[in-house]
């Protein structure tokens, strides 16, 4: 039977695919060097360096969650992300959760928070995007 994880759970896959995502922007980084001859990213060229970063955020979750609902570390503590209805969410959905996502944070954390209070212990992006994300015990 699935179930919505905790807060300490959610946090802990965070932290997992945190890690993950900072190495794919190493790796991203380093494919836009040559285009700037080497060079660090100047004052100028910042403003596009931090959108091709949260594109490519975006893309390595979104492709996650799209194709089975699951992250590195969703699968590490056995959760899995899908519609409200049980289904498989949509690019579309993708994109709501991870905007929403990164205004929880801006709001320093309240919107993950804000499972405490929820009935069902959804967060913001959660909410927001009509996606939840189950905790299914191993067998």
């Amino acid at each position: 039977m699935m179930s919505p994880p905790n807060l300490i759970r959610r946090l802990a896959a965070i932290i997992y695919d945190l890690l993950l995502l900072i190495s794919v922007l190493f790796v991203a980084t380093a494919l836009i060097l040559p285009f700037n001859a080497g060079q660090a990213i100047s004052d100028s060229q910042m403003g596009f360096y931090w959108f091709y970063l949260l594109t490519i955020s975006f893309i390595f979750y979104g492709w996650f969650w799209t194709h089975g609902g699951q992250t590195l570390g969703l699968r590490a503590w056995n959760m899995q992300v899908l519609t409200i209805k049980g289904e498989r969410i949509t690019w579309f959905h993708a994109f709501l959760r991870f905007i929403t996502a990164i205004l929880s944070w801006c709001a320093l954390g309240l919107g993950f928070f804000w499972s405490f209070l929820d009935i069902d212990k959804r967060c913001w992006h959660d909410k927001l995007s009509k996606t939840a994300l189950f905790h299914q015990p191993k067998k």
